[in-house]
């Protein structure tokens, strides 16, 4: 089969190639990838920061990817030939609280991903991709869509008049307007784009602002909630503007810590979260039976995938430099 082999890090040595079309041992489909779509882990793997040690050579990169069974093991039942399916990050996080080791059975790395034209999914891991979406629809759900969904029902519980702020334009923040604003939360993001700021508002926000003509965004946070702070805060940056997410969020509110865009590390101040009383909790996307319940949603009130571009498989590269550039959305990779 053709597969994108990761051999080394960096873009440049991410090749095209041929492997074995792997056989399914008991309990595992044969899933034909329809589509994949690229979330910033992706491009952390290829370009070497994202837990560097751990990476197999050649890696077939790429976590999230929808597609059509095509072949069964022995003993499987929950799936049939002709079922279209989704990849789930955490292949052996199925219900309740994560286990110890949930990263070493991840799809993408170590364990091969989707950017070849078949994979192996575990029956038990394999989530039923949504009727009314394509592959390249169906694929932009496993990471980014899940992540805001268990930020904010699981987490945040969020309710109905609640505010909700939201970090940025890239395919997990954009996947939490639309989920927030049919919650029937007050949504704000933050952007560098004036023309995003924008585009996010016709998919429900009720606010905007531009953090670097407001540096200090936290302050404006705060005006537009007369002086209270946001209720649940997706932080998708990380670094030291984890200081500014708890000034922006009200007294005993909620962080959810998704994202390291601005860096791994932050020097903490503690008063503020001591005397704001904050939550913060890390958010490593959710365990397979919240995907179940996110789908049923996402049908019910009819939210579809905002996509930036659709690549071909050859242009993989070119997909992994449009995520690094920054995205609207996803963007996603036609494998079939």
């Amino acid at each position: 089969m053709k597969a994108w082999l990761l051999n080394d890090f960096g873009l440049d040595n991410l090749a095209l190639g041929e492997t074995g079309t792997p056989d399914p041992k008991a309990g595992e489909l044969l899933v034909k990838v329809g589509a994949v779509s690229l979330n910033f882990r992706d491009k952390a793997i290829v370009d070497g920061f994202y837990e560097p040690h751990l990476v197999p050579k050649a890696l077939i990169p790429v976590s999230d990817a929808s597609g059509t069974v095509v072949a069964v093991g022995e003993g499987v039942n929950r799936f049939k030939v002709g079922d279209r399916v989704n990849s789930h990050l955490y292949s052996r996080w199925l219900d309740g609280e994560p286990g110890p080791d949930e990263p070493a059975y991840c799809f993408g790395m170590p364990l091969p991903g989707g950017l070849a034209e078949y994979m192996i999914i575990h029956e038990e891991s394999a989530v039923r991709a949504p009727d009314n979406m394509s592959d390249e629809e169906a694929s932009t759900l496993p990471i980014a869509a899940l992540t805001a969904w268990f930020s904010l029902v699981d987490y945040g519980q969020i309710q109905p008049g609640q505010t909700v702020l939201v970090q940025g334009t890239g395919g997990v923040s954009i996947f939490a307007v639309q989920l927030a604003t049919a919650l029937g939360a007050n949504v704000m993001v933050t952007s560098s784009s004036d023309a995003n700021l924008e585009a996010v508002k016709k998919l429900g926000a009720v606010a905007g602002i531009n953090y670097r003509t407001y540096p200090r965004w936290e302050e404006e946070v705060l005006k537009l909630t007369n002086g209270k702070g946001v209720d649940l805060l997706l932080d998708v940056a990380g670094g030291e503007g984890l200081n500014q997410s708890i000034l922006a969020t009200k007294a005993a509110g909620k962080i959810a810590q998704i994202g390291f865009l601005t860096g791994q590390s932050t020097t903490l101040s503690l008063m503020p979260l001591i005397f704001r009383q904050t939550t913060v909790r890390g958010i490593a996307v959710a365990p397979r039976s919240a995907f179940d319940r996110m789908n049923a949603f996402l049908n019910e009130h009819a939210i579809r995938p905002v996509i930036d571009q659709i690549y071909a498989l050859e242009d993989a590269r070119k997909a992994f430099e449009h995520l690094a550039r920054g995205a609207f959305g996803k963007v996603v990779i036609n494998v079939s």
